[in-house]
């Protein structure tokens, strides 16, 4: 065996010096990140400073006082399929990276063969039998990486998987935000069935109170048809209400990959809570430049960088392209003296490539790649225009929020007394039943703008994480997982 690896010594050192050359130029132009085509600041929310805070590091259980919404997200993040396809994607992803990489090392192989074959004596010779045995270690075609073409292709492919990792956490975020708001919907409209059903109830005693006077003579026929129809319009809202809470129920399923359990759920009865924190009001001054941490921007970004190394390939190709294939092993006509003194066998076949003309392949594919990363560099800045109209869209919302909140709380206090007054004064003979009717009408509609309005409010601290990148500390980073070559 000793023989064995001297005779392979030639191989092992061109397998040394192929690996010194390999890299020597790379012709990716220098990344730059590109000047943000933003304000550098976004617009004064005019909100006070303790309901201000930065979301740089707030995870999403941070997020989420509702012990039971955390629950229901945390069974979303397991069961939910389009994530796990995300996920799956970057393993897919990783894998490819694997391939492309691979591609940077000499594959060497190591090969046993044995023959044996036999002539013919037809042209005068006497018949001979021939056997022969092999062993080889061998450099299978390895490209020497002179001028980077190798190692920008791989530069590319892990820019592409950062890529996709990104794009999982922006659909992480995203799916955190949806299925809150999901969750945000069926209480709003838990508390909507509610109202109307105690809005049946108060009107089927009005009802039967009328239809007692009437029987008696003390209300007339047309205050006993009003009070009929106030009573038909609340069953048809209950109704309504009702089915609209069975969908709600079925589109958060849907997102948390399977049923929940009903104490997951908002209970009618209960007060509309505050299912997220009073956070993610950025404080005044606030720099965009925390939009670079967006998942989708990152990702962005990092397509960017994989369009830069994709050029270096191209103009790689204009280059020589030098190959190297060598074996290095023994050699016997019997198994015994396969390793014995003077069986040692080895080749060197190097080759070299030179364009000289291709039509103009080559120069094509370079234009190519510099107008697609273009392409990409303008898909890089769109994305961090829409980032930033996102946020401002969010901080122009919540800037009168608190101001509607108040005067619809207002209003619905007013709408109350005056419901009130309008009943006394019916019960006590001074006024008609039509006042009340509309009295009531009115307080139930304000009530239900209220719900509306604070559905509002939560959706907007909603959007306001998902649009400032919130849970990032929940989120794995891939450059993390994945060291650099």
């Amino acid at each position: 065996m000793s023989r064995f690896l001297r005779g392979a010594m030639p191989a092992l050192s061109l397998f040394a010096a192929a690996m010194l050359l390999a890299g020597c130029v790379n012709l990716a132009p220098a990344y730059r990140q590109p000047a943000a085509p933003v304000p550098a600041a976004f617009p004064a929310t005019g909100l006070s400073a303790p309901e201000a805070q930065a979301p740089a590091s707030l995870g999403w259980r941070e997020f989420f006082l509702d012990a039971r919404l955390r629950r229901v997200v945390e069974i979303t993040l397991a069961n939910n399929r389009d994530l796990r396809v995300a996920a799956l994607n970057i393993e897919r992803a990783r894998a490819q990276y694997g391939i492309a990489r691979a591609d940077a090392f000499p594959s060497v192989n190591l090969g046993a063969a044995a023959s044996r074959a036999r002539t013919s004596g037809s042209t005068g010779s006497a018949s001979t039998l021939a056997t022969q045995y092999s062993v080889n270690l061998g450099l299978v075609s390895y490209e020497l990486d002179l001028f980077g073409r190798v190692r920008n292709l791989g530069d590319a492919a892990l820019e592409s998987y950062f890529s996709v990792d990104e794009t999982r956490r922006s659909a992480q975020i995203s799916l955190v935000a949806e299925v809150a708001s999901a969750w945000l919907a069926l209480e709003a409209d838990t508390q909507r069935l509610k109202l109307a059903r105690d809005t049946l109830a108060s009107q089927q005693k009005s009802f039967e109170l009328i239809e007692r006077s009437h029987a008696l003579g003390a209300q007339s026929g047309l205050a006993l048809a009003q009070a009929q129809t106030t009573v038909d319009s609340a069953r048809l809202q209950a109704a309504t209400y009702d089915s609209q809470v069975e969908q709600d129920r079925n589109a958060l399923a849907l997102l948390a990959g399977g049923p929940l359990p009903d104490d997951l759920l908002p209970t009618p009865g209960t007060p509309l809570s505050a299912p997220v924190a009073q956070l993610l009001v950025p404080p005044a001054g606030l720099p965009s430049s925390v939009l670079l941490q967006r998942p989708d921007v990152l990702a962005a970004e990092h397509v960017l960088r994989a369009s830069n190394a994709d050029i270096g390939a191209a103009r790689a190709a204009f280059y020589p392209r030098i190959s190297l294939t060598g074996a290095a092993g023994t050699a016997s006509g019997t198994l015994s003296g396969l390793f014995k003194s003077g069986s040692s066998t080895w080749s060197f076949v190097p080759s070299i490539t030179l364009p000289i003309f291709d039509g103009g392949a080559n120069r094509a594919n370079l234009k190519v790649a510099e107008v697609q990363q273009q392409i990409q560099l303008a898909s890089y800045e769109k994305t961090l225009q829409t980032a930033f109209r996102e946020v401002a869209d969010a901080l122009a919302a919540r800037r009168t929020l608190a101001e509607r909140m108040a005067a619809q709380q207002s209003l619905v206090a007013a709408s109350q007394r005056s419901y009130d007054l309008s009943q006394a004064l019916f019960r006590s003979g001074g006024g008609a039943y039509l006042d009340t009717l509309i009295a009531q009408r009115a307080l139930y509609l304000v009530q239900q703008d209220l719900i509306d309005l604070q559905r509002v409010e939560q959706v907007n601290r909603l959007t306001l994480y998902k649009v400032l990148g919130g849970g990032w500390s929940e989120a794995s980073n891939a450059s993390a997982a994945v060291a650099a070559p």
